[in-house]
């Protein structure tokens, strides 16, 4: 398998929790919005600690991006991240990922699971494409949503925040039920893209088939 050794550009906390570090773009090295690769340090001893991590930048501009969740109380790759600076350097593989861009619906993520659809909603900006495209992001507080004012600002009153943990003005409480959805989803009949943690995925598929939805209308990916 082809590695590519890149170094970092910047890396910088974007919540209490979640880095944004972006580093060198290989030669030839292409994806297309909402994928993902295998990343791995370049420090003794984490070279085959590899990690699945998805693209947050364009893919047309000449820097990789990635938004990544840390647990600072693990030793983990992502707590590691944690230690590094700029120059140092990342391992990347080839790129990889089942959530593309089919057409205008539903997104639906919880916590770091909103990966993939950063680059998919930038990238439909850029084309003048948002349309009526809705964001629905499950979170524990606010202050662990990702990119709370870009997504607002692409998405408007399509952009719907709800907290497990908290309850705030202006942002739904709770978890995604069926209620929840028939609420906030006027038409069922377009995409839905899912991702994040496997049992919510698994709990949204089933509220889905129990509201009709095509299983060919819903692109997953557990995160």
């Amino acid at each position: 398998m082809k590695q590519h050794h890149v170094k970092i550009k910047s890396i910088k906390n974007i919540t209490h929790d979640v880095l944004q570090v972006v580093t060198e773009k290989p030669k030839n090295y292409n994806f297309t919005p909402g994928q993902a690769t295998e990343v791995a340090i370049n420090r003794k001893g984490w070279e085959n600690e590899k990690r699945p991590f998805t693209f947050t930048s364009l893919p047309d501009i000449d820097l990789l991006e990635f938004t990544i969740k840390t647990y600072p109380s693990q030793k983990s790759v992502t707590n590691t991240l944690l230690q590094l600076r700029i120059n140092d350097e990342l391992i990347l593989h080839e790129v990889f990922g089942t959530i593309t861009y089919k057409g205008e619906g539903i997104f639906i993520a919880g916590g770091a699971g909103v990966t993939p659809f950063i680059s998919i909603l930038r990238y439909l900006k850029t084309k003048n494409e948002i349309g009526e495209n809705k964001l629905i992001f499950a979170n524990k507080t606010k202050n662990d949503i990702i990119l709370e004012h870009e997504f607002q600002k692409l998405l408007g009153n399509n952009f719907i925040n709800i907290l497990s943990d908290e309850k705030i003005n202006g942002y739904m409480h709770g978890h995604i039920t069926e209620d929840f959805l028939k609420a906030n989803i006027g038409n069922f009949d377009q995409y839905f893209y899912i991702c994040g943690p496997p049992p919510m995925i698994e709990s949204i598929e089933k509220q889905l088939e129990n509201l009709n939805v095509d299983k060919k209308h819903m692109v997953k990916e557990e995160f």
